[in-house]
């Protein structure tokens, strides 16, 4: 079943999404529905063989001020 949807954008992006629609040859709404479809699509780390535990940790120290070198520093002091 398809259920009509209304969209509201601003001119530019409609004659973007026009021009794109053009050149791909497919419909406008049809990269739509394709856009919305990889919305719940898994992540390539899920592809890759992540665990969803290990998946939803990535980026949980973004903003705490944590660093990659710092944590290298630690690894290495710890197993070297």
């Amino acid at each position: 079943m398809q259920t009509k949807l209304t969209l509201r954008l601003d001119d530019w992006l409609v004659r973007k999404a026009k021009r794109f629609s053009k050149k791909t040859g497919k419909s406008v709404s049809k990269i739509v529905a394709d856009y919305f479809e990889k919305l719940d699509a898994p992540s390539p780390e899920e592809m890759e063989g992540i665990t969803p535990k290990v998946a939803s940790l990535k980026g949980i120290l973004k903003g705490t001020g944590a660093h990659e070198e710092e944590y290298h520093r630690y690894l290495e002091e710890k197993h070297l």
